[in-house]
């Protein structure tokens, strides 16, 4: 996947992920596609426009799309003359869209991710022993948000805990890595979650709650230093080994990696006890973004691709997650925190880059 650091549409990665979707369609029978639509989209969901299995069924419905992708906050940043959509990963950069381009009534949301935090299994064994986590099966668990969070605020070390002592990897301050949230969508949902928690189970709204969430939020993030401003770079760090042991990325990226056939023994999955849904969610500029985007909620071949990528369709629980040592398909245990207004999650971030 590539992604677009900062505002900047990048010429070179653009023409990158555009490659990506007409190379999936060589040798494909594409049907009678007639209609291109331009889209910018949040990076997690470029494997999913690129699959040749996905490029057939849109030309089916007589459609190609040429995807670009950027970081769903950093969006706002860009000129979208010329597309017909964009798809951040979440409702509130969705909203601020909507507002500027003047898009108005329901935005649809074809399909949704919790965030999930991967960690390798030295790490989440100790995380559970220590009581800041639990294990359910094999690769899946859930992470305890309060206890975690504690931990952050208190700048509780790996060497403090016990048993992290047997793992020389485990070192340093304990933290969970996540992207930038001034421009990423995870890095925002991440304070959204953590703020929820932090400010006795209510969303942050007034000037009060950001003061009294601030010094925490600013904690989780200064200690991962520099952040990506995608969360393809950091999931791809941490399957090849690189980076922090804990890092926070869509649940759609495990399940898009376990679809592919991978399904590696250090990998443990933890479902923060209190998370955000990432819901995803298109903006469109143009009569064709409005049909494509109708389409992707309704079609069943499309939707049942959704999934094979770990995107969860609306309303449509039963058939996800085949792979459940790894993955939880009903998201029960699971606490939704409710997401602070953009304006707020705005000045959230802010705060925490300092």
């Amino acid at each position: 996947m590539r992604r677009i650091a900062g505002i900047v549409l990048a010429v070179v990665l653009i023409g990158g992920v555009v490659a990506a979707v007409v190379a999936g369609r060589q040798g494909e029978d594409t049907g009678t596609a007639t209609k291109t639509v331009r889209a910018v989209i949040g990076s997690e969901k470029a494997e999913f426009f690129a699959d040749p299995d996905v490029v057939k069924a849109l030309a089916a419905k007589g459609y190609t799309v040429e995807a670009e992708t950027s970081g769903s906050w950093a969006m706002e940043g860009l000129d979208l003359k010329g597309y017909d959509l964009a798809f951040p990963s979440s409702q509130a950069p969705a909203v601020e869209l909507a507002e500027r381009y003047e898009v108005r009534g329901t935005l649809p949301r074809p399909f949704y991710s919790p965030l999930v935090v991967v960690a390798h299994r030295a790490a989440a064994e100790v995380l559970a022993g220590n009581g800041l986590a639990s294990l359910d099966a094999e690769h899946r668990g859930t992470l305890r948000m309060g206890a975690y969070l504690d931990a952050a605020r208190d700048d509780r070390t790996w060497q403090q805990l016990k048993g992290a002592d047997r793992h020389g990897e485990l070192s340093g301050t304990l933290f969970i890595s996540s992207t930038d949230p001034k421009t990423s969508n995870s890095g925002a949902l991440y304070l959204a979650a953590a703020s929820y928690v932090a400010n006795g189970g209510r969303v942050v709204a007034s000037e009060a709650d950001l003061d009294r969430t601030a010094p925490l939020l600013r904690k989780l993030v200064t200690v991962q230093g520099a952040q990506q401003t995608g969360s393809d770079a950091v999931f791809r760090d941490f399957v090849s080994g690189a980076g922090n042991p804990l890092v926070l990325v869509y649940e759609s990226q495990v399940a898009s990696l376990l679809a592919g056939g991978q399904q590696p023994g250090d990998l443990v999955v933890l479902y923060p006890d209190t998370t955000v849904n990432s819901d995803h969610t298109v903006v469109a500029l143009t009569g064709n973004g409005k049909a494509l985007a109708e389409l992707l909620g309704s079609d069943p071949a499309l939707r049942q691709l959704a999934v094979r990528h770990g995107f969860r369709p609306q309303g449509a629980a039963a058939g996800f997650a085949s792979a459940t040592t790894y993955l939880k398909q009903e998201l029960t245990g699971v606490r939704q925190a409710p997401v602070p207004t953009s304006e707020v999650l705005h000045e959230m971030a802010r705060r925490a880059r300092g």
